[in-house]
């Protein structure tokens, strides 16, 4: 394992958790143009925006309480036993700086932000933004060849338009994924899926290019560890990309998004599913939609970024594995 002290989370011992200025779990924050960067192999990324959002807003506030929330997050995952810290060299990189005003130059503003994160080498692990914000960072990480992908989410976001052609909303990321070859849709598995529907049209999507769904219901009846299992399958050894809707999570345990749907997971079914992506080839990954205005008591974000956490622990296990630790 190699790190240094810059690259070391600010310790609860060391300064009150309520004290200082926040950053994702407690790191030093390293811009896209501090020499610093060069260093970095995991680079945690807010994206405040939710341009695509279709009914209740709010999703644009999530990085800032996600970050504020990070800072209980600890040096070890008491589970597992993995310290991602001292496995990697993480950093905050800040925040992509949308245009609240135009949404088809904030999708060109984000990828080109994640162009650069890509040229230095680093794995982005963003915090959202509505689920819209995905679709540029995609643009970003597969420009050279598609890529797998594990989605957790209550929603396909697969549908082709909204309002009688709108092509761009947090319910059609994916759709476009597909269209644009950033997806290979035969390696990607969306996870949890549920809710009323005004028709099929996703699913019938999904099933004609060899997407698998697997609705809440045998994600239930077979239990997390299984479904994982097959998640991990289709998704191979190829690179993947891990999109994590905070809607995925049963409301009761998640109430602070903008479109819940009931009948979720519970919080440890929540945590364990991110905890069972170890294995896969990650080249990146998001939690997205955490709503603050739906989130009075934090709890939504906290339960976020303890999936973050999770996230982060595999893939410090993944890097360490290839070797990747200068």
């Amino acid at each position: 394992m190699q790190n240094d002290d810059f690259f070391r989370p600010v310790s609860g011992f060391d300064l009150p958790r309520y004290a200082g200025v926040p950053t994702f779990m407690r790191l030093p924050h390293v811009g896209l143009d501090d020499p610093r960067l060069a260093r970095v192999q995991v680079g945690l990324i807010g994206a405040p925006w939710d341009g695509g959002t279709t009914n209740r807003p709010g999703p644009r506030h999530g990085p800032r309480q996600l970050r504020d929330l990070s800072t209980m997050i600890r040096a070890e995952n008491g589970i597992t036993g993995v310290r991602p810290f001292e496995a990697v060299r993480c950093a905050d990189l800040g925040d992509v700086a949308p245009n609240p005003a135009d949404l088809m130059d904030t999708l060109k503003r984000m990828e080109a932000f994640y162009t650069r994160v890509r040229a230095a080498g680093i794995l982005p692990l963003t915090a959202g933004g509505d689920h819209l914000c995905t679709l540029p960072i995609l643009r970003a990480l597969a420009k050279d060849r598609p890529l797998g992908m594990i989605h957790f989410d209550s929603h396909t976001d697969l549908f082709h338009s909204y309002f009688g052609g709108t092509m761009y909303t947090h319910g059609t990321p994916f759709r476009r994924a597909v269209e644009e070859g950033l997806l290979d849709p035969h390696r990607v598995c969306m996870i949890g899926i549920r809710g009323t529907a005004y028709d099929r049209e996703d699913r019938d999507f999904a099933r004609s290019v060899g997407i698998r769904i697997i609705p809440i219901e045998e994600f239930h009846a077979r239990g997390p560890e299984d479904v994982m299992a097959e998640a991990r399958g289709i998704a191979g050894t190829g690179e993947t990309y891990v999109s994590y809707d905070i809607d995925f999570i049963d409301p009761a345990f998640a109430p602070g998004t903008g479109t819940p749907e009931v009948g979720g997971p519970n919080s440890w079914q929540a945590l364990l599913v991110a905890r069972l992506l170890k294995g896969v080839n990650i080249v990146g990954a998001d939690l997205v939609e955490v709503s603050p205005p739906f989130d009075a008591s934090g709890g939504t974000a906290f339960l976020g970024v303890s999936v973050m956490f999770e996230m982060l622990c595999v893939i410090a296990e993944t890097l360490a594995a290839k070797g990747i630790t200068e």
